[in-house]
């Protein structure tokens, strides 16, 4: 029997799956206790973790017997992968497993963020009537969605977009002009610079690698269509929150919303102060009860098959 350790939250069904054929420790805290992680570490035959869980350095080195690293999502950011790959313990990621959820939240932002109604319940309750001010939203209909990166979340998103009558285009750079996957999905491939031209709404799918730290700053903002709007759900740096927030005051951009931080938990944040048509959610894009069921589950199975 192996024993398994889950150090963040994970669907119950999927926890017991595990149990019934392991030992399992399963604290959703463990993420917040890294010493008790620690001590944890070379005993456990596999390790579960979601985004926050940081495989790396000393918790790496204290996995002697580790056969398996399950990630509860799809990032892996907080794996250092090349570390593990070199130790020859396999990283499973729950690809795909939660691209739905994550598509949904774009949508819905977007859809927000174009109106920009949804935040005048103060004014009402007020005894305000601001019905003139808020008459000038925008439809999604008509408008160009442009996604950045075009894996299985972004083609999910593509396909809830044209259901609303948008026109989409996307760049990736690990999938050419010739891809199979923008003619299934009905999508343009464009240029990066193109695609930031062209967007009414750019949503970002793409992983925190050197070559996307900042990708998004202050002068490629400039390049955005006027009003646009910005939605981040990949990953906390590849965005310059304070460009954003400075672009969001002046009117260059219509709206934005951030899933994801530089730093997480977010805490001081003062340049988001008094930012109009803003969202910030707690990195729970990709986390709803039917996701975090198909991403435990997955990740339960895979853990098991590994364990074998």
């Amino acid at each position: 029997m192996a024993r398994i350790v889950i150090s963040e939250i994970m669907d119950a069904a999927a926890v017991a799956q595990l149990a019934a054929q392991h030992e399992v420790i399963y604290d959703e805290h463990l993420v917040d206790a890294p010493a008790r992680l620690l001590e944890l570490a070379p005993g456990a035959d596999a390790l579960i973790v979601r985004n926050r869980t940081q495989v790396r350095g000393a918790l790496l080195d204290a996995l002697a017997r580790c056969r398996v690293v399950g990630r509860l999502g799809v990032g892996l950011d907080n794996i250092d992968t090349a570390a593990c790959a070199a130790r020859g313990l396999p990283v499973i990621p729950a690809t795909g497993a939660n691209a739905h959820s994550v598509a949904e939240y774009v949508i819905t932002a977007a859809l927000v963020l174009l109106r920009g109604a949804w935040q005048s319940q103060p004014a009402l309750l007020a005894g305000l009537w601001p019905r003139n001010a808020l008459g000038q939203g925008r439809e999604a209909a008509g408008k160009t969605l442009g996604l950045v990166g075009f894996g299985s979340i972004g083609q999910h998103t593509a396909r809830l977009a044209a259901a609303l009558g948008m026109q989409v285009i996307a760049f990736d750079t690990q999938l050419g002009a010739g891809h199979a996957a923008y003619e299934l999905h009905r999508v343009r491939h464009v240029g990066f610079d193109e695609l930031m031209r062209s967007a009414d709404v750019v949503s970002l799918h793409v992983p925190l690698v050197h070559e996307t730290r900042m990708l998004i700053d202050a002068a490629r903002i400039e390049t955005m269509k006027p009003g646009a709007v910005l939605v981040d759900t990949a990953r906390g740096g590849i965005v310059d929150e304070a460009a954003v927030a400075a672009a969001l005051r002046s009117g260059r951009l219509g709206g934005a919303a951030f899933d994801v931080f530089a730093e997480e938990p977010l805490k001081a944040a003062p340049h988001f102060d008094g930012c109009p048509n803003l969202l910030l959610t707690p990195h729970i894009a990709g986390v709803t009860a039917e996701a975090n069921e198909r991403v435990s589950t997955l990740i339960a199975a895979k853990v098991l098959e590994a364990l074998r």
